[in-house]
């Protein structure tokens, strides 16, 4: 009996030991970044052996930042650079970061794979449909366009607090947050893709690997650009800047007091080396060599605050972005 206590209270002090040796970084945000950043963090997790455990979550772009200004997470996942609001409760809260792009997403615009007559859209007919005075008014097909069928408009998108959201509704309408609000809005990109995929007269907007993902249920629209081209969208597409104004680079925050944990230094040190690697497995554009060396000098050098000045950019190309993060 005395072996066996013996041996109880052994394992009880290995088990403690290991649970005092497990370091945790907490990460939340945007869905369209989670992709990427549940892939680093999967990777890195099996490198440390256990040792660093990441917790990922989705309250979208505006609710992670919530958490991150408040200090209650070590990194920020966002598909849209800091709001001017955000910098401020950030600033009164004490919280100091570091901004670093680390990939090009498109939000692309898609119906079901049912719908046989939609291939193209233009920015003004978005606008007649996504604005706010279309809110129960625009609300069949045909209205939008007298050649399409006279069935039920069905709109699905991105929740309030997703930086999707503001980036769509400023490319479309002119102003972030501007947008009718009889459509279903989720921060889930899941179920976007579910109840657009399932109904021929459904029209939805979500981030491309989702699209990449799911292009059995989904189909793509062309967007007829500035030079009057209907451009779907691809890689190609994202890297040379044809598919406007849509592509967009997307981001971490990192809190600066939680780079003084060195499992926060690594991890965000293993992300930026590997995103090259990582960022194209889970269907995103990686920035250049050049671009993610950059982050990294950001990092080294501790740079800290936004270089976006509380705006969006909309329509912004790669290399634009590399200039302006230098």
């Amino acid at each position: 009996m005395k072996s066996f206590k013996l041996y109880v209270l052994m394992f009880m002090v290995t088990t403690s030991s290991v649970f005092a040796q497990t370091r945790l970084i907490k990460i939340d945000g945007s869905s369209t970044v989670f992709p990427i950043t549940e892939a680093v963090s999967e990777e890195f997790q099996t490198l440390k052996k256990g040792t660093v455990q990441v917790t990922v979550g989705i309250s979208g772009t505006g609710g992670g930042f919530k958490k991150f200004c408040r200090g209650e997470t070590d990194i920020q996942d966002a598909s849209r650079p800091i709001s001017k609001e955000e910098m401020k409760t950030c600033k009164d809260s004490g919280i100091q970061y570091i901004e670093l792009p680390i990939a090009y997403d498109a939000i692309t615009l898609c119906v079901s794979q049912k719908n046989t007559w939609l291939s193209e859209l233009s920015l003004p007919e978005l606008k007649k449909i996504w604005e706010p005075q279309a809110q129960r008014k625009i609300i069949q097909w045909n209205q939008v366009k007298k050649e399409w069928p006279e069935t039920p408009l069905k709109l699905f998108g991105a929740g309030s607090d997703s930086g999707t959201f503001d980036y769509f509704t400023e490319a479309v309408n002119g102003k972030s947050k501007a947008s009718r609000g009889d459509y279903t809005a989720s921060e889930d990109d899941n179920t976007l893709v579910l109840g657009i995929g399932q109904d021929p007269n459904a029209l939805g907007y979500l981030p491309f690997s989702y699209y990449e993902a799911n292009k059995a249920k989904l189909k793509a629209i062309a967007i007829i650009n500035t030079k009057n081209k209907a451009i779907l969208p691809s890689l190609k597409t994202i890297v040379n800047g044809a598919y406007e104004p849509f592509s967009r680079p997307i981001f971490i925050y990192v809190n600066v007091t939680s780079l003084k944990k060195s499992e926060v230094k690594d991890y965000v040190t293993f992300y930026l080396t590997q995103a090259q690697t990582l960022v194209p497995q889970v269907k995103y554009v990686p920035l250049s060599p050049k671009a993610y060396q950059a982050d990294l000098t950001r990092l080294q050098k501790n740079k800290i605050g936004t270089t976006f000045g509380g705006e969006a950019h909309i329509g912004m190309k790669i290399e634009d972005l590399l200039l302006q993060t230098h």
